[in-house]
């Protein structure tokens, strides 16, 4: 081994100025690290500039040259299951019901409004044809699109072409289930060939991956008709994108809030019968609660996120936007599964919501559930008991915002280094946080890292029910479910009138909803939970007033 002459702290401060330590001293505070005595601090920045540097730039040549998608991923995986051996088996199909005497309605506002259940149907007993739904869809997508602004890309010849080729199979015999031929839309995060996938950010807005994500093929495969990429908020942070800002269905003065603003709003206004959403700290949970649909936050791994902008290998799920959960499960059975371009996918042993026998379920209510959905499952035989989830970790919103900002800057490390978070939308928003995120240690960074896994690990040992209800958009339990990976249904339970209503009156309402818990790999639990909801009730079925515009709002005829 060379050995190197001995220097003395004293010599070595002669070598450089005295300001150099002061700075490197002062900048200690900002990393909670001021017990390094002036030696150290030179020792420190002697390491910095002959190793740490240098290591830093051969890793971020070998990793970090292109920007946002699941490019060599950590082997550093998050696995949710909270099973002590492995939850993977075979994968069995769903047993959908049939909807039965379904007719075809009279107009077309109807058929935009019908499930995807309903549709099926039309579609396999030849009542409709997959070009029909395509042409009402894309009407509606355009003619409301300029009020919600919550369409990117309309992808009308793909959607043809692919609406053929269901007319076609159903002419020969083949129906593939229940999406054949049912048209959707995908949040702009995942990529389509051919298409612009644009993150929702000017400095990607022509950006074209020429690659098939995950869940595309696998909907593809299941014959459903892309018609459309739908807003996602700019690198999946809120409802601001580079065309503007996408509005709620139920009250277009408001902005539908969270990333999968364009899923969101497009579902609500009848635009498509589901869309494709993602979620890494709520941005299924809010836009779904603002505009009132059902959706499903699945649990980590259950659907694989190859060719999908990553903000966090840990923290991105995918999920479906519906009219109901019974859609949800019907969209989740498709798109859920393992590829190899995302290694924290995996096939989660779910069983099939449409057989959970509920009424020996045991099911918490939160302080903060909707009383009806309580009891509205109580009159169905479920058995509900107060219930609330105890933790000793007060840091959870911390460690959500330290691993999902150090993520995302690691994804978009060349992104900031260039100078175009200058550029970005909202400045409040990803550029101050992955600014600070730059100055988050490493050490720190495993420090959160193991903190979450007390978290789960008091959270699994405190879930002493089958399932809970409680409120959906709270900021502490957005951040903890995503930090456990744990599966909630966004779940519609009804409407009031908005603040201060204009003279005169207004359709306008402010959805109320609720959130349907369940542990990692219980998603069927929370999905079967919120089917025996809706069975009942219609909440779920209430139409926005999209039409009742302001003075300088104006829609397509």
């Amino acid at each position: 081994m060379d050995t190197k002459p001995f220097i003395s702290a004293k010599d070595a401060l002669k070598k450089e100025p005295i300001s150099d330590v002061i700075a490197l001293k002062d900048s200690m505070k900002y990393f909670d690290a001021e017990f390094f005595n002036d030696s150290k601090l030179r020792e420190m920045e002697d390491g910095a500039k002959e190793f740490n540097v240098p290591a830093f730039r051969e890793n971020r040549k070998l990793v970090a040259t292109e920007n946002g998608g699941l490019h060599n991923p950590s082997v550093l995986l998050f696995k949710s299951s909270w099973s002590s051996g492995s939850m993977t088996s075979e994968t069995r199909s769903f047993e959908y019901p049939r909807a039965s005497s379904v007719h075809r309605p009279t107009n077309d506002e109807d058929i935009a409004f019908m499930s995807v259940i309903e549709l099926g149907e039309l579609i396999r007993t030849k009542q409709i044809t997959s070009r029909e739904l395509t042409d009402i869809f894309l009407r509606r997508l355009k003619r409301y699109n300029p009020v919600l602004e919550a369409v990117i890309t309309y992808t009308e010849d793909l959607a043809y072409k692919q609406a053929k080729e269901a007319d076609d199979l159903l002419a020969q015999g083949k129906y593939l289930g229940p999406l054949h031929g049912i048209p959707y839309g995908l949040k702009d995060i995942i990529a389509v060939p051919h298409y612009k996938t644009t993150w929702g950010s000017r400095t990607f807005k022509n950006q074209v991956l020429d690659s098939e994500a995950y869940v595309y093929r696998r909907l593809k495969s299941a014959g459903a008709v892309l018609v459309a990429k739908l807003v996602t908020g700019s690198l999946a942070y809120d409802d601001i994108w580079f065309g503007g800002r996408t509005r709620n269905p139920w009250n277009i003065e408001e902005f539908s809030t969270g990333s999968s603003a364009g899923p969101a709003a497009s579902t609500s206004a009848g635009m498509v019968p589901f869309a494709i959403g993602s979620e890494t700290a709520g941005s299924i949970a809010y836009p779904a609660a603002r505009c009132g649909v059902t959706a499903l936050r699945p649990t980590f791994g259950t659907v694989a996120r190859t060719d999908v902008m990553s903000i966090s290998e840990s923290l991105d799920k995918l999920g479906p936007f519906c009219r109901s959960a019974v859609d949800c499960a019907v969209v989740l059975d498709t798109i859920r599964g393992t590829d190899a371009g995302d290694p924290s996918s995996r096939e989660v042993a779910l069983g099939d919501p449409f057989h959970v026998d509920i009424t020996k379920l045991t099911v918490g209510y939160l302080d903060d559930a909707e009383m009806e959905v309580v009891d509205v499952l109580s009159s169905k035989g479920v058995k509900l008991v107060p219930f609330k989830l105890n933790y000793t970790v007060e840091s959870v919103q911390s460690i959500l915002n330290i691993t999902m900002d150090t993520d995302m800057l690691a994804h978009f490390d060349n992104w900031q280094r260039e100078g175009h978070d200058d550029d970005y939308e909202a400045q409040d928003q990803w550029p101050v946080e992955l600014r600070r995120a730059r100055l988050i240690p490493a050490v720190d960074y495993i420090q959160a890292q193991r903190a979450r896994g007390k978290l789960i690990r008091e959270i699994k040992d405190s879930f002493t029910v089958d399932a809970f209800v409680g409120n959906v958009t709270d900021w502490e339990r957005v951040c903890l479910g995503n930090l456990v990976g744990m599966p909630v249904v966004v779940v519609p339970t009804g409407l009031k009138s908005i603040e201060n209503p204009p003279k005169g009156g207004t359709k306008r309402r402010t959805t109320v909803t609720t959130g349907i818990y369940a542990p990692p790999d219980h998603d069927h639990i929370a999905l079967a939970l919120a089917m025996a909801y809706q069975s009942v009730t219609d909440h779920n079925k209430q139409r926005p007033p999209i039409d009742d515009l302001g003075p300088n709002d104006v829609i397509q005829r």
